[in-house]
């Protein structure tokens, strides 16, 4: 790909308003946001490493985590959650969720709207330059 076309797909994306609404649409998965996008993985991972300093997968990890905050704040239990944010297992949802935020969503109690920080930075990904 040429310097014009990356710069015209760079364009493209920076036109996207509803992010958070796309990685829910792609399933939180860097690959299926750039096909809804309708560009390379690589150029999305140019874009979001520019505007966010972070690989898409990251970015979305954090977006997901966000949104398993939200629904538990709001009450669903975590079994919903999961569900809602497209976990084939709860288990795997708890896992990950405390991987992020450092303890279980079921230790969040009415605490989950105040102070929550993530425990660690998500996954790093690989910079291709």
């Amino acid at each position: 790909m040429g310097f014009a076309q990356s710069q015209a797909m760079n364009g493209r994306l920076q036109w996207i308003k509803k992010w958070e609404e796309l990685a829910r649409q792609a399933n939180w998965s860097a690959a299926a946001l750039a096909e809804k996008c309708d560009v390379s993985l690589r150029t999305l991972e140019r874009y979001f490493i520019g505007k966010t300093g972070k690989c898409p997968q990251a970015w979305l990890c954090e977006q997901r985590q966000q949104q398993a905050i939200e629904l538990l704040r709001d009450g669903c239990n975590v079994t919903k959650t999961a569900t809602l944010l497209g976990y084939k297992h709860a288990t795997h949802f708890s896992r990950e969720f405390k991987k992020h935020w450092g303890h279980a969503p079921t230790e969040s109690g009415s605490d989950v709207a105040n102070n929550v920080v993530p425990a660690r930075n998500r996954r790093k990904c690989r910079v291709l330059v």
